[in-house]
């Protein structure tokens, strides 16, 4: 099963340092029952598998936003964990906030990560407005809901692992 980590650039530097992300319980997003019935019109595991990459890069700017001194891009990890290693929780509500989330008990060896996906340095100011525009947005305000879901009209890039060094450099 393929999960999508939302980091930060400094987590994904402490991930490269340590070799692994954790520690555990980790959370990230993947294909779930709650978002494949969210997704009704689709069953292509690819659109699926975007709808999940998209809701960690949504998690990922919730990190950037509590995060003052954080670089202003997205990141997320993707990584192929055993079937069953990524579990939903069970006493979660089922709402939008939480569709695709999952969690794994370990720490995931950087290793085995299929890809790192982040913004383009040119995504910096939109993210930014984003990460300040979020509390607002969370209660209510209709132009700072705007702004935030500014930050999905740049899409994330796609890096393979032995690339990190140039992101976190």
């Amino acid at each position: 099963m393929r999960v999508y980590v939302p980091l930060t650039l400094s987590g994904l530097a402490a991930a490269h340092g340590t070799g692994e992300i954790g520690p555990g319980p980790v959370t990230a997003y993947a294909v779930t029952e709650g978002l494949r019935v969210w997704l009704t019109y689709s069953d292509d595991i690819e659109e699926l598998e975007y709808a999940a990459l998209n809701r960690a890069a949504a998690a990922s700017l919730r990190l950037i936003a509590g995060r003052p001194d954080e670089a202003r891009r997205r990141v997320v990890v993707a990584v192929d964990v055993p079937d069953g290693a990524a579990v939903a929780d069970p006493g979660q509500p089922l709402d939008a906030s939480s569709l695709g989330e999952v969690r794994i008990a370990r720490a995931l060896a950087l290793a085995k990560a299929a890809a790192v996906h982040v913004d383009a340095d040119d995504a910096e100011p939109d993210i930014a407005a984003a990460a300040a525009a979020l509390g607002a947005a969370d209660l209510g305000d209709d132009d700072a809901r705007f702004t935030v879901d500014g930050a999905e009209d740049h899409e994330l890039l796609w890096f393979g692992i032995q690339e990190i060094p140039g992101l976190i450099g």
